[in-house]
């Protein structure tokens, strides 16, 4: 799966990924290959990505949005808090 995680300042991070787990406004969810469309809010908390290049990588965000379509992830978060 290929994923972009943006800011309205910068792309923070994009490449290739095996799993990917986000703090829902509800809940928090996990997206593997094959998942159906999504649209979902995000809250704040930890955005976890299984990368195929350098393993494990965490974001702490503080709010935003994922869609998920045709196994590309597209997330657009308030800020990427450090």
């Amino acid at each position: 799966m290929q994923i972009k995680v943006i800011t309205p300042d910068k792309q923070v991070f994009e490449g290739e990924i095996s799993q990917a787990k986000f703090p829902g406004t509800t809940g928090g969810f996990e997206i593997l290959k094959g998942h159906a469309p999504l649209i979902s809010t995000l809250g704040r908390g930890e955005i976890f990505l299984n990368t195929l290049k350098d393993g494990k990588k965490t974001f702490q965000v503080d709010g935003g949005v994922v869609e998920v379509l045709n196994d590309t992830i597209m997330v657009l978060v308030e800020k990427v808090v450090a």
